[in-house]
């Protein structure tokens, strides 16, 4: 590995958070002032999407490094495409563990997203029915709560790692829509933007439960654009200008010596369970019926480590079922 790449994708944790960050292009330089705090532990997640930290270095896919240290370098988004369950989302995780950049940022895309809730959202309702009750503590930023792109997008002094999950299945204009916040690393929030003349500075939520921000004059401004993570099953095409500003890295289903390490990281040697033949079930399951993920696979370990079945042809016909393909033209 190249000692000046600044991620290198082996699965380690990071004991403190990066530092030396390689400066931006000029044209992807942002001016956001303040100071913006954020939780310095992800509670456990990055374990949890994938898995505690072994001795043995993963092994890193064709092109990740590369293409995650380019998107770092030029202030991009990474476009990560793939059949489902091929790891794409955990690459959000396994960036901001290494780099200790703290909790990932997600933003799950559904058929209803809008760009604005992935900003924020103002409980309207929920102010007027303070004002009316006289509450005296009751404040604009109460009512205002950062989504998790808004939240990335705060002043802070390292960038967020934002995870954008399965933007395919959002509506067809919501690519667009991102484009002049992926170029211009701000926002206004037009309530504060009203409320300014009144109070210039004002404390919000966040996405951080239990962090607040501090937003000046309605407009939240990057200093340090986040490393942006989005993902896509490829249920649709997006349009070309929003491809233009993003990097792409596509994410090949895992091979033996992949899938094994995804099972070590997550059961150590298992002992017991004969994870060779496992595995290799599984891959000639997978050339047999097509998209499987390697969440399919850690269940049946799961199960096969439990001690609760019985090698016979039971277990086979459980296999069967756990495994089902993913693709709905698989027979």
């Amino acid at each position: 590995m190249n000692d000046g790449l600044v991620y290198q994708g082996t699965g380690g944790v990071a004991r403190t958070s990066i530092t030396d960050l390689p400066p931006p292009p000029p044209w992807r330089t942002f001016t956001g002032t303040g100071t913006t705090s954020r939780p310095t532990d992800d509670g456990g997640e990055g374990d949890r999407r994938v898995g505690a930290v072994r001795s043995v270095p993963r092994t890193p896919q064709p092109d990740e490094v590369a293409m995650v240290n380019a998107a770092i370098r030029l202030r991009r988004p990474l476009l990560v495409t793939g059949a489902p369950g091929t790891g794409k989302s955990s690459l959000a995780y396994l960036v901001a563990r290494e780099l200790g950049l703290g909790p990932v940022l997600r933003w799950p895309v559904t058929s209803k997203t809008t760009l604005k809730e992935g900003l924020y959202l103002y409980d309207a309702i929920g102010r007027v029915q303070a004002v009316g009750a006289g509450d005296p503590d009751s404040g604009i930023g109460d009512y205002i709560h950062l989504g998790p792109l808004g939240t990335a997008l705060l002043p802070h002094d390292l960038p967020r790692v934002l995870l954008i999950d399965e933007l395919d299945k959002g509506d067809i204009d919501l690519p667009n829509d991102l484009l002049n916040v992926f170029e211009e690393g701000e926002y206004e929030i037009p309530e504060l933007v009203r409320h300014a003349k009144h109070r210039a500075e004002v404390d919000v939520l966040t996405a951080d439960r239990g962090h607040t921000a501090t937003v000046q004059h309605g407009l939240v401004r990057c200093r340090e654009f986040p490393i942006v993570i989005i993902t896509s099953n490829g249920e649709r095409e997006f349009p070309p200008a929003f491809l233009r500003r993003c990097l792409r890295l596509h994410v090949e289903q895992p091979g033996r010596e992949q899938l094994g390490q995804m099972v070590a990281v997550h059961f150590g040697d298992a002992h017991g369970v004969d994870l060779g033949r496992l595995i290799g079930d599984f891959l000639h399951h997978r050339e047999d019926v097509g998209t499987v993920s390697a969440d399919q696979l850690l269940n049946a370990v799961h199960l096969a480590t439990s001690g609760a079945y019985q090698q016979d042809e039971d277990w086979t016909d459980l296999l069967k079922a756990i495994w089902h393909p993913l693709s709905a033209e698989a027979g």
